[in-house]
């Protein structure tokens, strides 16, 4: 997959710090943006904007299959593809929406199994309603525009790493004297506001099982 772009742009990121185009080279621009989407990006365990077509391999086995990134983008131009896997070089089976399974969010659920046997009980019918062990799914994930809540995030991060490019806790010139903040200070990192602020778009480690 290549390279995610920037949680904000260098424009945004100008206008924040009150600074005129082209006041601050755009390669200190682009490192601060890239450095603050980071930080974002490694608490919330999301890549946030939009991903087509990516493809992973999930763990099965339970009646609930939680796709690591959100939200789910579902459309013509984006198909969800879920596809179960046997033992290796075994069969494969394309599982159909709304046939084998029910889709709430990012959470792909089976279907309770009832009476007689169908496709929705799971793989295999004597386990009754869930996945394959292993479960290849192609899909596309993320946001076209970036949350704005999440821009004003990486916008502060990346304004504190500018503010304080050598890294110092002070600074002193004849009779001025500025102290940093410790969050400017090898690299700006998240507050315990910016956390709580990006809480609801964490994931949790133990919400999805890679294969």
């Amino acid at each position: 997959m290549a390279d995610l772009p920037p949680l904000a742009t260098a424009a945004d990121l100008e206008t924040a710090m009150q600074r005129e185009s082209g006041s601050i080279s755009t390669a200190a621009l682009d490192l601060a943006l890239r450095r603050a989407s980071a930080r974002v990006r490694s608490f919330t365990r999301q890549d946030l904007t939009l991903v087509e077509h990516e493809t992973v391999v999930l763990g099965g086995g339970g009646r609930v299959l939680a796709l690591p990134q959100r939200p789910l983008v579902v459309d013509d131009d984006h198909p969800l593809t879920v596809v179960e896997l046997a033992d290796p070089g075994g069969v494969e089976v394309t599982a159909v929406e709304d046939v084998d399974y029910t889709r709430l969010g990012s959470e792909l659920t089976r279907a309770y199994p009832y009476y007689a046997p169908t496709r929705t009980m799971g793989w295999p019918w004597t386990r009754r309603g869930v996945w394959a062990p292993r479960v290849r799914v192609t899909y596309s994930h993320g946001e076209a525009d970036v949350p704005d809540d999440i821009v004003d995030i990486v916008l502060e991060l990346a304004s504190m790493n500018l503010a304080n490019p050598e890294n110092l806790r002070s600074v002193s010139i004849d009779d001025y004297a500025r102290t940093f903040a410790s969050e400017t200070i090898g690299n700006a990192r998240l507050t315990p506001g910016h956390r709580a602020d990006l809480r609801p778009y964490r994931r949790t480690a133990f919400s999805v099982v890679l294969s």
